[in-house]
This record gives structure tokens, C-alpha cells and sequence, in this order.
């Protein structure tokens, strides 16, 4: 299941790794000593081939960044389409392979801008691809409660074919840099997920999985990890077992905690020099569940802490009307490929109300042409002239 924004990430110091001389500074109370540190990686990024290949556009934003990170050195104000890495995202930058941090700021760029700025390039800075619909959780926040999205009967729960899983990473393959293997089922779950893994490695700066991590193995951390994912998210809300097992229905905590304490054990003795940034992050459901309580719960096994903004996506559909005009994020920053090839703005709609006469099948239909399709931009227009309210089921649901 994907969740919005991180809404507090705490920051952890992860295993010894091979950075680039530099680990970050995020919890510095000198933040201008952290951007000299990193407008020195940007400077020499440039002398990289891939900023030599990058196109003409790129190379733009790769300047705006360099001169946003000028501007904060030298403690100037910045302009709306300046941008400065968020502080969860610096340990990425540092973990990324030298040669590559001029494509990864490019692609950050654009990721967390485009939606302020409104700008539609051939293809969104993410895409999701839905391995797996199906899940063997019922969490109380989740779609898979509802039963007539999780019933077998109904036409919803499936595995993405891998010959429909290759076909769209073939054509996803130098158009994106962010593939996340996530939606609304458990990605783990699906039988070719070893190959769909082996399948990606290499091709994307910023591939990530998002799984509740009850069925890892031995077997599947090694394919995980062999797979130069950029970040792999355990699904967790809670610090203690009788909070967790009272959200993720059907879930065991001390299994789940011996999971990625053995995840954390092969990483550490293993794969030392890999890339993958590890994350436990919850949906903030009550004031039971504390940042503070998870890091010190968690800290020993993962990179990241984090908790994402709760909305009641189990019930998207029956949610009162509200009076939201501002335009929804995601329409500008991602998009997602259910697992039978039919192509979402959203997971919020996690019937597919938005698509339900067109044609969104993939691969019949490319993910660009949909992206760049009639359907999407008319969706776009009604957003920006605050038509949200004649949408279903964008007029029940509270993101922006």
C-alpha cells in the first residue's frame, strides 16, 4: 500500500558504508556547512559523463540546483523554482554512484517541483507499478478492507504477468528515473518477483519496493539486495506488538521484527558497499504511535524512521465531499500501473472510478500516450480551475 509524504523522517546513522567522503549533516545546527559540502559534489558532478549526456532542458535544472546551493552557501533568499534537497533525501545523494549525482539532482528536481510548478514532460518524474493487488494483511487504514475492492469475486486481486511487469520497465527504461514496486497489495507476494528484481537492477537510480516484510526470507533479502534498489520501506506503525497487531491486522510483530532484524544482518555482513537505504514508516494513526518511541524501537536495524500523513483511503468513496479547490500533487509527479496493465492517476481511487470508460490498458496503450493523453490533461485543467468537486473520487479526498 502507498502512502502520501513522509510528514517526519528522523535520520539515522547507518551502518558503515562507501559514501563519497562526505556522510551529511542533517541534524548540524550549521546548515551552510552541509550545503558547501554538497555544492562541492555538485561542481564535481559536472565533470561526469552523464552530465555530459544529459539534454539541454536537464542541464538547465542541473544549473538552477548548483545556483540554489550558491545562493544557501551564501545565505540569500531563494526563488520558487530554486531547490534545496530535503534533509531525508541527502543520505540518497551520498550512497549514489559518483558519476550519477548529476542525473539523481535532475530527477529530484523534477520530482519535487513540477507539481508547484506545473510542468508535464513526456513522462511523470515516478512511476508505480503494482506487482501485486493482493495482500495478506487487512489494515485498518487500508483499501484491502473493503470488500468489494478485496474480494476475489469483484475482479480486483491479481499478480502483474511478468511479461507485462519487463514490457513496461523496457519502455520505462531512460525515460524515468523512479520506479516504485508498491500500490495496493504486497509486492512480495507475487511468485516472479525474484526475476521482476534481477530484471530492474541497473536501470534506474531510484528503484524502491514497499513491503510489510512478514514473508522475507533469507533467500528473498539476497535478491532484494542484489537488485541496487535505492530504497526498500518496511511497512511499520508501532514500537510495540499489541499497538502494531491492532493495525496491521493479521500481522506478527516478532515476526516482522526478526524479518528485518535478519534483513539488517545480511545487509551489514554481506553488502556492506551497497546503495540501499533502509526505512520503517508508518501511517500516523493516533497519538499512541510516537517517532520517538519507533526510532529507539527501530534504530538498530534501518537507516530511516519515518511516519507518512493518515487519510482514510478505506473508505475513499463513502468520505464526505470537502470543499478542497487546490490542485492534487500527484497529477504532475507520478502515476500507476495496476498489476492488469490498467494505468491510475492515484491510488486514492483504488477502483479505477477515474478510468472506468477510457482506455487505459497497458501496454495497448503506452504509458506515455497516457500520461500525455486527452483523459490526463483534461484531469489537470478541471484540477487547476478548482473543479475537484465534479470529480469522484478527487472531491472526497483530502491531498493537494
Amino acid at each position: 500500500m502507498t502512502h502520501s509524504q513522509d510528514i517526519s523522517i528522523k535520520k539515522i546513522t547507518p551502518p558503515p558504508r562507501k559514501t563519497h567522503g562526505y556522510r551529511g549533516f542533517s541534524n548540524s545546527k550549521n546548515i551552510v556547512i552541509e550545503n558547501i559540502e554538497i555544492l562541492k559534489l555538485i561542481r564535481n558532478a559536472k565533470q561526469a559523463r552523464h552530465y555530459s549526456v544529459l539534454n539541454k532542458n536537464d542541464k538547465k535544472l542541473f544549473e538552477i540546483v548548483e545556483n540554489s546551493y550558491k545562493k544557501s552557501c551564501q545565505e540569500k533568499p531563494l526563488m520558487s523554482d530554486d531547490f534545496i534537497l530535503p534533509s531525508n533525501e541527502i543520505l540518497e545523494l551520498t550512497l549514489i554512484p559518483k558519476e550519477q549525482i548529476a542525473p539523481y539532482l535532475v530527477y529530484r528536481y523534477k520530482y519535487n517541483k513540477y507539481s508547484n510548478l506545473k510542468i508535464v514532460e513526456p513522462y511523470p518524474p515516478c512511476i508505480q507499478l503494482e506487482i501485486a493487488s493482493i495482500c495478506n494483511y487487512r489494515c485498518i487504514m487500508c483499501y484491502q478492507v473493503d470488500k468489494s475492492f478485496s474480494s476475489k469475486s469483484k475482479g480486483y486481486m491479481g499478480y502483474m504477468p511478468l511479461d507485462v511487469f519487463k514490457d513496461a520497465i523496457d519502455e520505462l527504461e531512460g525515460n524515468v528515473e523512479s520506479i516504485t514496486l508498491a500500490s495496493r497489495g504486497e509486492p512480495l507476494l507475487n511468485p516472479n518477483i525474484s526475476e521482476m528484481l534481477a530484471y530492474i537492477r541497473g536501470k534506474f537510480l531510484a528503484s524502491k519496493i514497499n513491503t510489510n516484510a512478514s514473508i522475507l526470507t533469507e533467500k528473498m533479502i539476497h535478491d532484494l539486495l542484489s537488485a541496487d534498489l535505492q530504497t526498500i520501506v518496511f511497512s511499520v506503525d508501532a514500537s510495540d506488538k499489541v499497538t502494531y497487531e491492532k493495525i496491521r491486522v493479521n500481522g506478527n510483530f516478532d515476526k516482522v521484527k526478526d524479518n528485518i532484524e535478519l534483513f539488517h544482518n545480511i545487509r551489514s555482513r554481506d553488502y556492506p558497499n551497497c546503495r540501499t537505504i533502509s526505512r520503517i514508516s508508518g501511517v500516523k494513526l493516533n497519538d499512541k504511535q510516537d517517532l520517538s518511541d519507533m526510532t529507539n524501537m527501530w534504530n538498530s536495524f534501518v537507516d530511516q524512521v519515518a511516519f507518512v500523513n493518515y487519510s482514510p483511503w478505506e473508505s475513499a468513496y463513502d468520505n464526505e465531499i470537502n470543499t478542497i479547490k487546490s490542485p492534487c500533487s500527484e497529477l504532475w509527479n507520478r502515476m500507476f500501473v495496476w498489476w492488469d496493465g490498467r494505468m491510475n492517476p492515484c491510488d486514492y481511487d483504488y477502483k479505477s472510478v477515474l478510468t472506468r470508460n477510457i482506455d487505459s490498458n497497458f501496454p495497448n496503450k503506452s504509458i506515455t500516450d497516457f500520461w500525455n493523453g486527452e483523459f490526463y490533461n483534461s484531469l489537470r485543467n478541471k484540477h487547476l480551475l478548482g473543479g475537484r468537486s465534479g470529480l469522484e473520487p478527487c472531491s472526497r479526498c483530502s491531498s493537494t
